[in-house]
């Protein structure tokens, strides 16, 4: 097991574009820290980048999440090289948090109905239509992967501040 440093944001390297993975054998190691380490700090979900790996890799899911107590469970879902389209123009805007960015939350606009495609750790292909919560982490997660944290997505800052200030009641990260 080894739980990796989580970058924060004003590192450098979480502003790049990660790089397609090409070597599949290389993901092994890194598909299990990522792992480890977002359920050690009971996230939702994880990019590569997070942890200073600049490749196309994300990994999300949990049966229970204290941080999100309200959500269903998600698939444990390792997603290399992900491809998302909208699958209509509604959004939602909700509270999202993010490892890189501690002990804060910010109101996100996103799309509700989403098709995510990529490939397993194996090199397998993953194709699936989700909404909600899913897609909204999907798309939190791929974010990183092309430089881009949740608060640069906030659209008015009002809707944005310390986690024990807007909701005293859960777990604070």
């Amino acid at each position: 097991m080894a739980i990796r440093d989580v970058l924060k944001m004003g590192e450098p390297l979480l502003l790049e574009r990660s790089e397609r993975v090409t070597d599949f054998e290389e993901l092994e190691a890194l598909v299990r820290d990522m792992r480890d380490t977002m359920e050690a700090l009971d996230g939702a979900g994880l990019a590569a980048p997070q942890i200073g790996v600049l490749k196309r890799v994300v990994i999300f899911g949990f049966r229970h999440n204290p941080r999100y107590p309200q959500q269903e469970p998600l698939p444990l879902t390792v997603l290399v090289n992900p491809e998302i389209e909208p699958l209509s123009t509604e959004t939602a805007s909700d509270w999202e948090g993010c490892l890189s960015v501690p002990g804060m939350r910010g109101k996100v606009e996103r799309h509700q109905f989403i098709r995510y495609t990529g490939l397993d750790q194996h090199g397998n292909a993953i194709r699936r239509e989700v909404e909600g919560f899913h897609a909204r982490v999907v798309q939190h997660e791929c974010d990183h992967l092309d430089g881009i944290l949740y608060p640069m997505r906030i659209a008015d800052m009002r809707d944005f501040g310390f986690e024990d200030v807007l909701f005293p009641a859960l777990p604070q990260s």
